[in-house]
């Protein structure tokens, strides 16, 4: 006879409320570089046109072809891309 499952209270929430809202148009300002392990993404500025980061600007990861002016919906707002470094900071080139 197999031993039933206990499930935590309160516990099954967590992470959701980051993904509830609703998606949220941004505008492409600026290609800033070409990241990934073969270049396939690329890194932009976009300007939140609304919710409640309307107007901030911010960088995102992009798959996908993408130019200045394009339109891109945002399922959040909250989390940021990291920069892209230009420069090779470590191993043998450094």
């Amino acid at each position: 006879m197999a031993k039933k499952q206990r499930v935590k209270e309160g516990k099954s929430d967590r992470g959701k409320d980051r993904l509830s809202g609703e998606p949220v148009n941004a505008v492409v300002e600026e290609l800033s570089a070409r990241t990934g392990a073969r270049g396939e993404v690329t890194q932009v500025k976009v300007k939140v046109l609304g919710g409640k980061n309307e107007g901030k600007t911010m960088r995102r990861n992009v798959k996908g072809p993408v130019k200045v002016g394009d339109l891109l919906v945002l399922r959040e707002t909250e989390i940021e891309a990291r920069r892209v470094r230009g420069r090779i900071t470590k191993g043998a080139h450094s």
